[in-house]
């Protein structure tokens, strides 16, 4: 999930976890797959997505965000920026009725943001890198953040949670873009 409407550059010599995959690209409409080795692997993962996460300035990231078909995320919570967050295998178990509609963005769909509505609180269990069972309650901003990321673990974006006419706009605002860059 995107901090801020920032345009995404793509750099020279990342490595290939560490290109972010922005829309088109086919790894971010696929559904996770469920975490079953908790290993130096998947600790290599968590540390190559934390490291493209603070690199695009972003709240959050979900594996297939980079290209991996694993039910990761990494997330920090805008107030308390220096403690960053790992999620295998996260769930949403409760969404509270009260829901708010707010300006999002995404890394994934750069230069772009979008009404979407996110319920207000969420109740999520995950495990660490261990495999230790985490449960978080999350509100506001946090918990909008855990929605986001999970909907991308389940191959949804934010452009699928806006209205049509909000969709609509966004993508004429992007082809746009891609016209005036390819120019």
């Amino acid at each position: 999930m995107a901090r801020e409407d920032q345009s995404h550059q793509q750099r020279s010599g990342e490595a290939p976890l560490e290109r972010l995959r922005t829309l088109g690209d086919p790894a971010l409409r696929q559904r996770t797959n469920i975490v079953t080795v908790f290993d130096a692997r998947l600790a290599k993962l968590a540390a190559v997505m934390l490291g493209v996460m603070h690199r695009e300035e972003g709240v959050g990231l979900a594996a297939p965000q980079i290209g991996v078909l694993s039910r990761v995320m990494v997330w920090r919570d805008p107030e308390h920026e220096d403690d960053a967050h790992v999620f295998v295998n996260p769930e949403i178990v409760f969404r509270s009725e009260e829901c708010t509609m707010a300006s999002e963005g995404c890394l994934s769909v750069p230069g772009c943001m979008v009404e979407v509505e996110r319920c207000d609180r969420v109740t999520v269990h995950a495990q660490d890198l261990g495999g230790t069972s985490i449960e978080l309650e999350a509100e506001g901003m946090v918990a909008r953040i855990m929605q986001h990321e999970v909907d991308h673990l389940d191959g949804r974006l934010i452009l699928d949670r806006a209205a049509p006419e909000e969709r609509r706009r966004a993508l004429k605002e992007l082809r746009e873009r891609s016209l005036a860059t390819d120019t």
